[in-house]
């Protein structure tokens, strides 16, 4: 059976978004009082979140580059 991807949603968050999760996401991991599931799932939100803002920051940079080429 096919489960839905509990963190299909990361993917239409903006970049300041997926960071403040993030965030929220770390700060919960470093407190230690989840269970062993509810860190796994933390964690891989987190994983989730730190590869799209990853995508954010990349194409900003792609952006920057291309404006920087065409003032030259």
């Amino acid at each position: 059976m096919n489960t839905p991807d509990p963190n299909a949603d990361v993917a239409t968050l903006s970049y300041e978004q997926a960071r403040e999760q993030l965030v929220a996401v770390v700060n919960q991991l470093e407190a230690g009082s989840s269970s062993l599931e509810d860190s796994l799932a933390l964690w891989e939100r987190g994983e989730a979140l730190a590869k799209k803002c990853e995508e954010w920051l990349e194409g900003a940079k792609a952006r920057l580059d291309a404006a920087r080429a065409t003032a030259e």
